[in-house]
């Protein structure tokens, strides 16, 4: 009989001691264990992605320094580890594999991918060889990540004398990769009757949520699976190439699942506060739907005492507004405050009368609210030592329907890649857990309250018409012509490319915020903002 650790963990980025550290604690209960051998995800010592910290010297000698103290801790058990490792002036991708006190074997990742998000050629070589791993006489293939997606690799590899194939892995979260991993391994292992442990990150990094969601396949129809968006670790035991484990079989949620979508936004909020130490967190609360659900993933990520938020009405600022907002605060029991931003938007409105041109009332009082706002939250920010969360949405950022410097100021954005019509999906989701969003938020029609009687619709298309028309231009490339001819408006999708189009200096400026769609505004996208190419087809 032969056992098997996999562990799925968070490793912080840069932390290459702490990760050891938390290496080290799994190996040492496994060993007591009497387990064979132990497999940690993709770049584990240091964490992923790493960025430009892999252009560092320092940053390699002090991952080398802390992959060789792993050695003498093989002595008793088996180690597979994520970690970089240099063959002269290359830099690799590789896991390491540690075997009665030594590294045996580097494998070298392959398949380094390009795009979205991905950099890997930037800063890693390429691998070469497609090595046989034995251990207590049991053979076995590694790869990571990338390289079990391409089927070219996989075919060479199964076909090999091997009796099962590992894969480390550090695959971000987006609406379908779930099924998408899944659908792929059990195609695998239909085909090539090899089974597949799959064992992946989870954590949010920056933009970034790693999922988790490691797998053991060996049935097309019993695949086990560990747990999604927490860490976890599982067993498992070969016998005569048969494995078995104590982890149950489940459903694997649907795609785009909104519950899976809640907790990447609350994962990616807690990692990004903690990991980067900020005391709590500060959300200008409007009594709308943004803030509110934006307030709701805090408090689930943080816990209420480290949620404050503040209600800065102005003359436009609806009753029923204020009265939301409190309530909020109240349902999930976070510190709220009232500020009125009056007597400053008269103070700088006062002193820019004789300079600006005379016209009737416009955006530039509009966004001088805004702008009152932002100063206000990032004044509170810098005196508590808080975090400023923004509160637009995808839908927002894309179109440019936000104002710079007022409510796009702050640190980071949990709804960036969130449409407009999910973000009223999440809050009835959230809601069905325990009210806590007063419905009127949700029932009310959207305002950014900035003038008389305003509402989105005044300057938008409604969001069922427009987040699918985003959604076809920025996430499927598809043309103004290919938009038309589905059955949209073509005003509608004239109005909607352009104001993409236009805005993207917009997006440039704003706070970061987690990802969750194919293509998110940033990494995934990147566009010119002086840009004469118009999509006129």
């Amino acid at each position: 009989m032969y056992k098997i650790k996999l562990v799925q963990e968070n490793p912080k980025v840069g932390d290459i001691q702490g990760n050891l550290d938390l290496a080290k604690s799994y190996i040492a209960e496994a060993k007591g264990k009497g387990l064979d051998l132990i497999v940690f995800s993709e770049m584990f010592l240091t964490g992923y992605p790493p960025e430009d910290l892999l252009l560092r010297e320092d940053f390699l000698n002090e991952s080398e320094r802390c992959s060789l103290e792993l050695e003498e801790l093989s002595k008793e058990i088996s180690i597979i580890i994520g970690c970089p490792s240099r063959e002269g002036e290359n830099i690799f991708n590789s896991a390491l594999f540690y075997q009665d006190g030594k590294v045996v074997k580097n494998y070298k990742k392959q398949i380094l991918p390009n795009y979205k998000e991905f950099d890997e050629k930037r800063y890693f070589s390429k691998g070469k060889s497609q090595e046989i791993f034995e251990d207590g006489g049991l053979k076995f293939g590694i790869s990571i990540c990338e390289d079990i997606w391409n089927e070219d690799f996989t075919n060479e590899i199964c076909n090999q004398d091997i009796d099962l194939l590992i894969n480390l892995s550090a695959s971000p979260f987006t609406l379908d990769k779930k099924n998408l991993r899944e659908e792929m391994l059990c195609n695998y292992f239909a085909k090539y009757k090899k089974p597949i442990i799959y064992v992946n990150q989870v954590g949010g990094q920056d933009e970034l949520v790693f999922d988790g969601s490691s797998l053991i396949v060996d049935s097309k129809d019993s695949v086990k699976r560990l747990k999604s968006f927490e860490i976890d670790q599982a067993v498992i035991e070969i016998d005569q190439s048969n494995i078995s484990t104590s982890l149950k079989e489940d459903q694997l949620s649907k795609v785009g699942d909104i519950s899976d979508i809640y907790k990447a936004l609350v994962l990616g909020t807690r990692d990004y506060v903690q990991k980067n130490n900020f005391k709590g967190i500060l959300i200008g609360s409007s009594g709308g739907i943004d803030s509110a659900l934006t307030a709701a993933i805090a408090s689930d990520a943080l816990g209420p005492e480290k949620v404050n938020t503040v209600m800065m009405p102005f003359k436009y600022t609806a009753d029923i507004s204020v009265e939301d907002a409190q309530q909020l605060a109240e349902n999930l029991g976070f510190t709220h405050e009232v500020i009125p931003i009056s007597e400053m938007f008269m103070a700088f409105k006062n002193s820019l009368d004789d300079k600006l041109e005379p016209r009737e009332f416009d955006k530039t009082e509009e966004n001088l609210q805004s702008r009152c706002r932002g100063v206000t939250l990032m004044a509170l920010s810098n005196n508590l030592g808080y975090l400023v969360l923004t509160t637009g949405n995808k839908s927002e950022a894309a179109v440019g329907y936000s104002t710079l410097y007022g409510d796009t100021a702050g640190g980071f954005s949990v709804l960036r890649d969130v449409y407009k019509t999910t973000v009223y999906d999440l809050a009835k989701y959230r809601n069905s857990l325990s009210k806590v969003i007063p419905q009127r938020i949700i029932d009310r029609e959207p305002s950014a309250e900035l003038s008389e009687d305003q509402k989105d619709s005044d300057s938008l298309p409604t969001y069922d018409l427009l987040d699918p028309i985003i959604e076809a231009y920025v996430e499927d490339d598809k043309t103004k012509k290919e938009i038309i001819d589905s059955g949209f408006n073509s005003d509608d999708v004239k109005k909607v490319i352009d104001l993409i189009n236009f805005n993207e200096y917009k997006r440039r400026q704003v706070p970061l915020g987690i990802k969750i769609s194919a293509r998110n505004f940033g990494k995934d996208r990147r566009y010119p903002i002086t840009n004469f190419w118009k999509n006129n087809i």
